[in-house]
């Protein structure tokens, strides 16, 4: 009787063993499809960006290519769902793309400046203090950075309402964790950042509180004679086509409504004298020259909940 009971048990070893490998080849390759897919994946795609090259023109007339003295990257409309409208998986999903993909181009382009063009929560318009002190928490998490790199934020109408629902409460609010500073220099470069929710309402132009503040920047920028900001939405058919990466000087900007009126874009264009804009709202990446002269670039989307292929622009300065 043992030597049949022990015959059966070497019957049932073998049949075992196979199913233990099988199940731990199975869970080594879930992970390594997970490993791969929520992570790698970005250092791969990332690594395939380069900063672009700065062209000078010699006196003898020949092109030169020169070491980029400022390195800048810039974001628009990261949305992070709020307590109300956002299913916590897909809150939880798309903040880990992104904070995957941010880390990882800090990581691999290491900028020096990084600009957030506006509509940075989803439901900062209307959320609760705490659910605003949440938000902010993750926020920074996602985003965090070391402290030798510039993170600045320009607010949108996610973030503090468009013109009819703004108020000081909501504008003192993003502002003490975001800063109000409306310049911004750095290695000789001067950057602009306007907040377009106040400058176009109800068909009042730019109102007069925000109009004094870009008179004084416009000042200031003439005295330097060093005005290279960027300011305004493009009012541009968007193609939806990413953008070329900018290599001129900038300035963020975050648009009003849809698009600004033609007199406060002119205003803006005469005050600043810009030689790019960048802009956000739209989501999607287009082209418009001002005056034939002026560039201006939409930013794309940095969340995956608003495009399939969200995206950043990098720019370069000697």
């Amino acid at each position: 009787m043992a030597m049949i009971e022990l015959g059966f048990g070497r019957q049932n070893f073998h049949p075992l063993k196979r199913k233990s490998s099988l199940l731990l080849k199975l869970i080594a390759v879930v992970f390594a499809v997970l490993l791969f897919c929520e992570f790698l994946i970005y250092y791969l795609a990332i690594f395939q960006c380069n900063w672009p090259e700065v062209k000078t023109t010699a006196s003898d007339g020949e092109q030169t290519t020169r070491e980029p003295v400022l390195k800048a990257m810039f974001l628009a409309d990261t949305h992070l769902l709020g307590e109300f409208l956002g299913h916590w998986l897909d809150k939880l999903r798309r903040e880990w793309q992104m904070e995957r993909a941010f880390q990882t181009a800090l990581w691999l382009l290491q900028p020096e400046v990084v600009f957030i063009l506006g509509d940075i929560f989803d439901e900062g318009k209307w959320s609760t203090p705490e659910a605003w002190a949440d938000d902010v928490e993750r926020f920074q998490k996602m985003f965090r950075h070391p402290s030798h790199v510039q993170l600045k934020v320009v607010a949108g109408n996610h973030d503090i309402g468009f013109h009819y629902e703004m108020n000081t409460y909501k504008v003192e609010r993003f502002e003490k964790v975001f800063s109000s500073e409306r310049l911004f220099s750095w290695k000789g470069i001067n950057f602009v950042m306007v907040n377009s929710v106040a400058l176009n309402g109800d068909g009042c132009g730019i109102c007069s509180e925000t109009e004094a503040e870009l008179i004084e920047v416009s000042h200031r920028l003439n005295c330097s004679r060093e005005h290279y900001p960027l300011y305004r939405r493009s009012d541009a058919n968007c193609s939806g086509e990413d953008a070329a990466p900018a290599e001129e000087r900038d300035i963020p900007f975050k648009e009003n409504y849809d698009v600004l009126s033609r007199e406060a874009s002119q205003k803006l264009l005469w005050w600043l004298q810009p030689r790019l804009v960048l802009s956000g709202h739209t989501h999607s990446a287009c082209e418009v020259h001002h005056g034939g002269r002026v560039p201006e670039l939409s930013v794309p989307s940095f969340s995956w909940r608003n495009r399939n292929n969200p995206s950043f622009i990098m720019g370069t300065d000697a």
